[in-house]
């Protein structure tokens, strides 16, 4: 995916600033919980709607417990009112995933769409889920965060210790970082302490019902920003 000039930039200089008002350094971890706390935005685990709704506990049951990878989150929108339901049947490595892919969303402004078409296929904006698949990944793990990493002689292991990230979003960082090596230092850096892993974090649908039983005002259809 070609980004928009300075792009990359633009979502490093973003993760720094987002560590700077929750009064980190800019090489800390990050927490997506406290982020979305700080941003207004409400971070629902799946599980939940079963506990409010023991109508839909089956399909709850099926998305957390016997096929978790259909489902990895989700932004919806009730008017001006945005929050994020997630797959709390995840590893905590993944939930922080997903709920930074998210909020990559809200930092760059994507605007709501119908998450399915008249025909019931999901709607794919590939533009916007590449910009928070970049941005995502970037909040947790900022470039300065990884050239503090390098500079201690962390491993892989332990960055992702550090960070609360998996090997396979390391991976992906390094990936990343061979792919836009002309950006200097800190990619590079990345590619010396993390492994290329096969897969990504991928993105699974979700059926409008499962999301329908968190009671807000009516204002018509919930809207996603992607998921």
């Amino acid at each position: 995916m070609k980004f928009p000039r300075g792009f990359k930039l633009e979502a490093n200089r973003i993760s720094v600033q987002m560590r700077t008002e929750l009064g980190l350094e800019p090489h800390s971890p990050l927490c997506p919980w406290r982020l979305a706390e700080h941003l207004s935005i409400s971070a629902i685990p799946l599980r939940n709607l079963a506990e409010d709704n023991p109508a839909i506990e089956g399909e709850v049951n099926y998305l957390v417990n016997v096929d978790s990878g259909v489902f990895s989150a989700i932004t919806i929108f009730d008017g001006s009112y945005r929050f994020i339901i997630h797959n709390d049947g995840h590893a905590p490595t993944r939930q922080r995933a997903n709920l930074a892919h998210e909020l990559a969303h809200a930092l760059l402004n994507h605007a709501p769409h119908p998450p399915f078409c008249k025909h019931g296929k999901r709607v794919f904006n590939r533009q916007l889920e590449d910009e928070a698949s970049w941005l995502g990944p970037t909040l947790l793990v900022s470039n300065e965060a990884a050239q503090w990493a390098f500079r201690l002689g962390m491993t892989e292991e332990t960055a992702g210790l550090h960070f609360g990230v998996s090997r396979q979003l390391l991976g992906n960082l390094q990936r990343d970082g061979q792919h836009a090596g002309r950006h200097g230092g800190a990619r590079r850096c990345r590619t010396r302490w993390a492994v290329a892993l096969g897969g990504c974090s991928g993105r699974g649908a979700v059926a409008l019902g499962v999301v329908e039983p968190v009671e807000r005002p009516q204002q018509g259809q919930p809207q996603s920003a992607g998921g």
